[in-house]
């Protein structure tokens, strides 16, 4: 595929050709960013204009203001199998300052494959990253390459947020020896929080909420509330708002079934487990998650935007009733990951196109 990459001036300017998008608001545009991605994973606004995006074979690109595009070296070396590979980007709020990248990934540890987190200084002209080193790796991990999660989150008291999806060992999700199907909490060394709701007992002290499937996209909300979206199995695609040791069910109530038809677990609810905000049947396959500002449209002030990996389309959720509106376009094939932009533009990748695209009137 040919690279087409549009132009940069203070904000963003978008040279290429503009498609239609219907919405509740009205008409909107969609217009490209560049495209020639392979597997495009996470896509990241730096506060200078540019933009990182992560490609999940390993590949990290920095897309300069002049529309120049660097591959950036110095990224750590990622298990490409299955659903593993480079995966999220995490640009902290005092990137300004210190120019610290926080990148999520899966390895290899020992016998076995795991989420990792790492962190690195990017070079001032986006070339490479600087001493880049892995800062939490996950606890007993295994060899099926599937369900890493991941996404990571810059929480309102600055440190971090990490989710982890099951590996496809669904019982896993429920043992707090292992972070199998967990939000971790971390500092931003990636030790773990003195505060974590499980420190002093017989479990991983990181995990922050447990019984997780597969949490593919998470975001803030206005107030600082964090909330995962995460794949079900057949049915039952989740939105979750997260509280310190709750238990969200994983494998033992479920709104889905399994891909045989048979009943998951006990059912849809269980004294003690957390019902999601919202669910998906039939599932959607959610991807990246983003709670928007209203910036631009202030009708979707806290709404809830979520990319479909199945439908190829954009889910937003009213932010009070979370009614779906479902948004579309021939640009919206397979959305891996949904953010705002710095004017309150909303960009999203496609994986179909190898695309960066985006959202403005």
């Amino acid at each position: 595929m040919v690279l087409k990459i549009a132009a940069f001036a203070v904000a963003l300017t978008i040279c290429g050709p503009a498609f239609a998008m219907e919405s509740s608001v009205g008409s909107l545009k969609v217009s490209l960013i560049a495209d020639g991605f392979d597997q495009p994973w996470s896509v990241e606004p730096l506060p200078d204009g540019a933009i990182l995006v992560s490609e999940r074979g390993g590949a990290l690109t920095f897309l300069r203001r002049d529309g120049h595009r660097t591959n950036v070296s110095g990224v750590p070396k990622v298990v490409d199998r299955g659903q593993g590979g480079l995966l999220d980007i995490m640009i902290p709020r005092d990137f300004a300052k210190n120019r610290e990248v926080y990148l999520s990934y899966s390895n290899i540890d020992g016998d076995s494959y795991g989420t990792a987190l790492g962190r690195g200084k990017l070079s001032k002209d986006g070339s490479k990253l600087i001493n880049f080193r892995r800062i939490f790796q996950q606890a007993r991990g295994n060899t099926d390459a599937k369900h890493f999660g991941s996404r990571i989150v810059e929480a309102k008291d600055g440190n971090i947020f990490l989710t982890i999806g099951e590996r496809g060992q669904r019982k896993q999700a429920q043992n707090l020896g292992n972070h199998n199907g967990t939000v971790v909490r971390l500092q931003r060394s990636g030790a773990a929080v003195s505060d974590n709701p499980f420190i002093g007992q017989s479990a991983q002290p990181e995990i922050y909420s447990y019984g997780h499937r597969n949490p593919q996209g998470a975001a803030l909300d206005l107030n600082g509330n964090l909330y995962v979206v995460e794949h079900g199995a057949r049915g039952g695609d989740e939105v979750n708002k997260i509280k310190a040791g709750a238990n969200y069910g994983w494998p033992v109530i479920s709104y889905g079934t399994h891909y045989s038809g048979l009943k998951i677990g006990e059912g849809t609810s269980k004294a003690g487990m957390k019902q999601p905000e919202h669910y998906w049947d039939p599932s959607i396959a959610p991807s990246g998650m983003m709670i928007y500002s209203g910036k631009l449209w202030p009708q979707w002030r806290g709404d809830i935007f979520v990319g479909s990996l199945k439908f190829d389309m954009i889910s937003r959720l009213d932010g009070k009733s979370l009614a779906e509106e479902r948004l579309s376009s021939t640009e919206t094939g397979r959305v891996r990951d949904v953010v705002e932009g710095p004017n309150g533009e909303i960009w999203f990748l496609s994986v179909e196109d190898g695309a960066l695209y985006e959202i403005t009137k």
